[in-house]
């Protein structure tokens, strides 16, 4: 066999240990992705699961490789707010309908309140009162931020700086959406029947993900009462020492 051929003989060798060593570490990485995926509570970011893969591998390859696996299997790796978590099947989550804890049931009120703020963030509390055509109660907002699904953003500029609301990133997470974008737009309430085809002049606007401030919002302030505590904390000053008043007399 002649030096060249022996080159190439060679080089096929190391193309193959090559390949057999990256398959390798793909393998282990998928496994590293499915327990840290399994063992987490809330669903991770791509960088999370980035800082655990071995060196070459790319965290978009191995999310791909462990979707694929479990695409027919009873939980299904998903995609919610950004993040990655492995989720029952859609078709078989009727099985644990009776064994998984229900969040707290809101009232048809404050489920319309959140469809506004969600559709239309930022939005005020007058402006949630102005869309749905009634007065909101105030507790209908305390329930939703207490359920973590809505968030004060702001405040806008606007006499009495009134705040402004919108949705959370576990608002998204329970709904199962990766992004707001993903909520139905009018065309698909109307194939559902939960518009009516002949309302004039109806519109669904499209929501935003963005979380940054707009320009007639200013930043929430910090309570003033907490302010005030907290700044009497830093004062450290001494205690009272009676002896030493004694003294003085």
């Amino acid at each position: 066999m002649s030096q060249q051929a022996f080159r190439r003989v060679a080089e096929s060798m190391h193309s193959l240990t090559a390949a057999g060593e990256r398959q390798g570490g793909l393998l282990r990485a998928t496994r590293i992705a499915e327990a840290l995926l399994f063992a987490a509570s809330e669903p991770l970011a791509e960088e999370e699961l980035a800082r655990a893969m071995p060196a070459g591998i790319e965290v978009a390859e191995v999310l791909a490789t462990l979707g694929a696996s479990y695409a027919e299997r009873g939980v299904t790796l998903q995609r919610v707010a950004g993040k990655w978590t492995f989720r029952t099947a859609p078709d078989l989550a009727y099985l644990l309908s009776n064994t998984t804890n229900e969040p707290k049931k809101l009232s048809r009120a404050a489920m319309e309140v959140l469809a506004v703020i969600a559709y239309h963030q930022p939005v005020t509390r007058a402006e949630i009162e102005d869309i749905r055509g009634v007065s909101t109660y105030r507790g209908t907002l305390d329930a939703l931020l207490e359920t973590g699904w809505v968030r004060m953003r702001g405040r806008r500029r606007s006499p009495g700086r009134p705040v402004t609301y919108g949705t959370s990133e576990a608002f998204l997470i329970q709904f199962g959406l990766d992004r707001l974008s993903d909520l139905p737009g009018l065309d698909e309430m109307k194939g559902a029947g939960l518009v009516d085809t002949a309302s004039p002049g109806f519109t669904v606007p499209l929501p935003s993900d963005d979380p940054s401030l707009r320009e007639d919002e200013d930043a929430l302030e910090p309570d003033l009462f907490q302010a005030m505590a907290e700044e009497r904390l830093d004062e450290e000053e001494p205690p009272l020492d009676p002896e030493a008043d004694l003294k003085q007399e």
